[in-house]
């Protein structure tokens, strides 16, 4: 038996780095099982170019990304989302919107690479950094047994993902909430 696809949100404040991180290392090491999407609560309608440079530089293809409101996802023609992924701590704070079929929810809290200063050299190395931390999350998620697992179980796996390497300093009760 084949197993289906499941369709998966990553969320930040401005989607416009980590949730475009998360959403291109997901669209090519998931493909044909997951389907990867971003959005923001609050997107600033540019994609960060060093997030681009940095997926490109890693051989995952860097077209056809926007920064996008998470909105367009809450509504009822939107594709239904089996995991929402908050990937900043501002977001998981936020109230997020009520998303149609009830996906499970979980925090992966990444510092913010934008957020970085300094040379290029340093902010470009923030970004490869975040990079690197959703990759091993990222991994690690598409190797669990999805189809084998109850929804509880997915729920706890999905928290325990959060405590991987490069894990922000917001403990897991900041998370966002689990929706049943």
């Amino acid at each position: 038996m084949t197993e289906r696809t499941y369709n998966v949100l990553f969320l930040c404040t401005g989607n416009s780095a980590r949730s475009i991180l998360a959403e291109g290392i997901l669209r090519t090491d998931g493909a044909g099982r997951f389907m990867a999407y971003s959005a923001g609560s609050q997107p600033n309608g540019t994609v960060n170019p060093l997030a681009l440079k940095v997926l490109g530089d890693h051989g995952y293809p860097t077209d056809g990304y926007c920064s996008k409101s998470w909105d367009e996802f809450a509504v009822p023609e939107a594709p239904v989302m089996d995991f929402v992924l908050t990937v900043c701590d501002s977001a998981a704070g936020e109230v997020c919107p009520v998303w149609p079929g009830h996906p499970s929810i979980a925090h992966w809290g990444i510092e913010d690479p934008a957020a970085v200063e300094g040379s290029d050299a340093h902010k470009e190395e923030a970004f490869v950094r975040a990079f690197e931390f959703l990759k091993n999350r990222i991994s690690t998620f598409i190797h669990l047994p999805l189809a084998a697992l109850d929804r509880f179980t997915i729920g706890t796996r999905l928290q325990s993902i959060c405590h991987l390497e490069g894990a922000s300093t917001v403990p897991a009760s900041g998370a966002a909430p689990h929706r049943t």
